[in-house]
């Protein structure tokens, strides 16, 4: 829950690699799109080496002061602190995201498959009564919450299983992104001392997001709700009512209009300005309904507050308007991608078809150190992309695009390899 818009800046450390192929219970998550920091993640920290004379065990020592001072009690700092060890394989996982890239459509695969799509009916159904006291109480879809649980962990069946007080005191004292670590690592002894769960049941992904839905310990403790009152906001266990409804209560929070589309899929003409698309450019339904675009049935689209029209892989793929809805699922994790899967898996649980459109499947995603490469050329070139830091952001999209206008391209923003081959 987390990743976006960090997004700006960690969207371009790029995506975590599929998971294997979807097993026939469907119990893997769908691969994470940037480092795993779960809803309400967007802090950005300077990065630091750890002091190689400072061993793990001291370092732990050392920060027993900081979370007293931040009113954690010395009995609950001993008791989950002492003789935890250093997760190695957690550090490298964190030092190693920005090598992993991948597609748009190869996301969607696995996040919108038809076995996912399948058992998130499944879902719904078994859940029904649940979800609708969710509904009717935050004002956010069923479809929607059960989407988000599909995607985060295979509804409940991968939940993840890393210590998640060691792993956030291991990044911590790793240091590339020290003072967001050491805040989570506060948030979870909090959680811990509030009685609400404890370290041997505080368990999560590698980078600390924890159960159904996947917060991390600073946004369940800011948003998370005792939907069952029984005392305890558990997210957790077998019961994945809190989980779910802390779900909604972010997106709640966040500002979900009940009723509104995330987006739809639609139709281009073929005299479109296509340096009209992009989330920066926002319009009322009526003036894109005005130059004919159209949903995939060759409707008008629907009045519903402030649109963009969004080209995730260029004019060659599938094209969304997309409603501040959008945006609201961005602050849960800020991938394109993510958002596309959240609500696109939740219109076909509600019964919707795929998507119509096709995607140039035959494009390979440009690694980190391409990205960087490009941006650096687009800047040499007279097209500034604010910043050669890795990231596929506005002011790259936007760069691109005036580059592709310059050189007689469809101006779409797509940051493939074929404009980097052209930069160069």
């Amino acid at each position: 829950m987390q990743f976006r818009r960090f997004a700006a800046l960690l969207a371009g450390l790029a995506w975590a690699p599929l998971a294997l192929a979807e097993p026939a219970v469907d119990s893997s998550p769908v691969p994470e799109l940037r480092p795993e920091l779960g809803p309400g993640s967007d802090v950005v920290t300077a990065t630091n080496s750890p002091d190689p004379d400072l061993a793990f065990p001291t370092w732990i020592q050392q920060f027993r002061a900081r979370a007293l001072a931040e009113g954690i009690r010395a009995d609950v700092y001993d008791a989950a602190m002492n003789g935890i060890s250093f997760q190695s394989k957690v550090v490298m996982r964190d030092r190693t995201q920005a090598e992993f890239t991948k597609q748009i459509w190869e996301y969607l695969d696995t996040a919108v498959s038809d076995l996912r799509v399948k058992n998130g009916r499944a879902a719904l159904d078994s859940n029904r009564d649940l979800l609708a006291e969710i509904e009717a109480r935050y004002g956010v879809e069923a479809e929607v919450v059960a989407a988000i649980w599909g995607l985060e962990t295979a509804f409940g069946t991968f939940k993840g299983d890393t210590p998640i007080v060691a792993a956030m005191a291991s990044l911590a004292y790793d240091g590339r992104r020290a003072a967001f670590f050491e805040e989570q690592l506060i948030a979870a002894l909090k959680i811990i001392q509030s009685g609400d769960t404890d370290a041997g049941h505080m368990v999560g992904s590698w980078a600390g997001a924890m159960g159904h839905t996947q917060f991390m310990p600073g946004s369940y403790l800011a948003h998370a709700v005792d939907f069952t009152g029984d005392g305890k906001r558990d997210i957790w266990g077998d019961d994945p009512a809190d989980a779910l409804a802390s779900t909604a209560a972010y997106l709640r929070h966040h500002g979900w209009t009940k009723g509104q589309p995330w987006g739809i899929e639609v139709v281009l003409p073929e005299d479109f300005d296509y340096a009209e698309t992009s989330e920066r450019v926002k319009k009322p339904a009526a003036y894109w309904n005005g130059l004919g675009v159209r949903d995939t049935a060759g409707n008008e689209l629907p009045d519903n507050g402030p649109t963009s029209v969004l080209l995730p892989a260029g004019h060659r793929g599938a094209a969304f308007v997309i409603y501040d809805n959008f945006h609201v699922i961005e602050k849960y994790n800020t991938a394109d991608a993510y958002v596309i899967g959240v609500g696109h898996l939740s219109d076909r649980i509600a019964g919707a078809g795929a998507l119509r459109a096709g995607w140039p499947r035959e494009d390979r995603a440009l690694s980190f150190d391409e990205k960087q490469e490009m941006q650096r050329r687009l800047l040499s070139a007279g097209f500034d992309p604010d910043g050669v830091d890795g990231i596929i952001g506005p002011n790259t999209i936007a760069a691109v695009k005036a580059f592709q206008s310059s050189v007689g391209m469809v101006p779409d923003g797509y940051a493939s390899l074929e404009i980097l081959k052209r930069l160069r």
